[in-house]
């Protein structure tokens, strides 16, 4: 009784699918987290495109729409090297 619902992380992608799952838990009544993971680096893999600027761009900007906050975390190290 009164027990507080859990805090939810969310991976936003600057897409609308998980942007939309933030808003759904968000309005819900859930404590909600953006996560944003940069899991390569397109410098590398793409001969310099730089794609997760957008990405970026748009998680923040969701994130900022929705008033919850966005954590961004570096994974490139783990998964390529």
């Amino acid at each position: 009784a009164g027990e507080s619902p859990p805090h939810v992380a969310v991976g936003l992608s600057g897409g609308v699918d998980s942007a939309v799952t933030a808003w759904l838990l968000k309005t819900a009544g859930y404590p909600v987290t953006g996560v944003l993971m940069r899991n390569w680096d397109e410098a590398e893999e793409t001969g310099g495109e730089c794609g997760f600027e957008k990405d970026q761009r748009d998680a923040r900007a969701a994130a900022r729409a929705m008033g919850i906050p966005l954590t961004e975390v570096d994974f490139v190290r783990e998964y390529w090297h």
